[in-house]
């Protein structure tokens, strides 16, 4: 069993990066075009006069800018994803047979070795983070070290390498910029609602023209709030919809990617087997725990309707699932086996 090139892999990264790169700019230019259609109209009505001017925010402004909020993910995305999920690296003297198993494994794929951390969760997964394949990090976790056979830890790491080496990791990292972005102007947007409201009551025995203006000071604070909330609710929708959308596919990518490097398809799907069992009697406190907001990179689903109709999270029941379906994964992988033993 070979290594295979996928293009339809390589497209989907392309496109993604371009998506990503464009909808900063265009969460920006959305905020102008509310500015000028809907601000200056508050404008006018709070002071009872005519506000006639545009803001313009030339592009050679904003692309810098955002271009600046990349840099800062691609420099530090990898330290935030692991401090997330409470990841420490490990040497190899402390953890050698893992750090043996994962040489020969990207020796084997052809790949740069990742560095290598732990996370004390029960949780039984594995992600692989990083700005480029030479400075991945793979992370797993002590649950998934203690659950999963030799074997199956193996094809795991195979996993987490085949991820490496088709180079999805470093977009998948930098795709974390506008949720990040969108989601730090809705929490400004929530505190200024907040301080309106809580000073308002403070203006009780307020009366005559000073009412009015504070009357028409808080309308516009309140409606330019609550529309910059929902443009920030509609980036971030459409920004996770992109990420969960690559994420499925780069799922079957990795599986055959770790297929062809341990040229044992059937591990991988016995280990997917019991990571879905395992999880499934977990408690909902620890699966939350290790969320993180990094459900998309782990190798099993944590957000998926495995776990019932009173365990599913709210991001089930309105996005696409950050993962193919286990079973279908599952019979991908064993159709895999069932060709290799056939032969050509």
């Amino acid at each position: 069993m070979q290594w295979e090139r996928d293009d339809g892999l390589r497209l989907r990264v392309l496109g993604a990066l371009v998506v990503v790169a464009v909808m900063p700019v265009a969460f920006v230019y959305t905020m102008v075009f509310l500015v000028n259609a809907v601000g200056f109209e508050l404008l006018a009505w709070a002071t009872d006069r005519p506000w006639n001017g545009r803001l313009v925010v030339p592009l050679w402004t904003v692309v810098p800018v955002v271009a600046g909020g990349f840099v800062v993910q691609y420099v530090f995305g990898e330290r935030m994803a692991l401090r997330a999920v409470g990841a420490r690296r490990v040497s190899e003297k402390s953890e050698p047979a893992l750090h043996a198993t994962l040489s020969r494994l990207a020796a084997q794929a052809d790949a740069p070795v990742p560095d290598l951390a732990v996370t004390e969760s029960s949780v039984p997964n594995a992600f692989t983070v990083g700005r480029r394949p030479q400075e991945a990090t793979l992370v797993v976790t002590r649950g998934l070290l203690d659950t999963l056979a030799e074997r199956e830890r193996e094809a795991v790491l195979a996993h987490e390498l085949a991820h490496v080496k088709n180079r999805d990791v470093t977009v998948m990292t930098l795709a974390y910029f506008l949720p990040t972005l969108t989601y730090a102007v809705a929490i400004a947007a929530f505190f200024v609602l907040r301080g309106v409201f809580h000073t308002a009551g403070a203006f009780e025995d307020v009366d005559g023209d000073g009412a009015k203006g504070l009357v028409a000071i808080i309308v516009v604070l309140v409606v330019s709030a609550i529309l910059t909330l929902a443009v920030s609710a509609l980036f971030w929708a459409g920004s996770f919809l992109l990420f969960r959308l690559l994420s499925q596919y780069r799922e079957y990518a990795a599986d055959r990617g770790a297929a062809a490097i341990t040229g044992d398809p059937l591990a991988l799907s016995s280990a997917l087997r019991t990571l879905d069992e395992s999880m499934g009697d977990l408690p909902d406190a620890d699966l939350r725990e290790q969320d993180g907001g990094l459900e998309a990179l782990y190798v099993a689903p944590i957000d998926t309707y495995q776990f019932g109709g009173d365990r599913e999270l709210l991001s089930s029941d309105i996005f696409p699932a950050t993962h193919p379906p286990t079973r279908d994964r599952i019979d991908r992988l064993e159709e895999l086996a069932a060709s290799a033993e056939a032969g050509p």
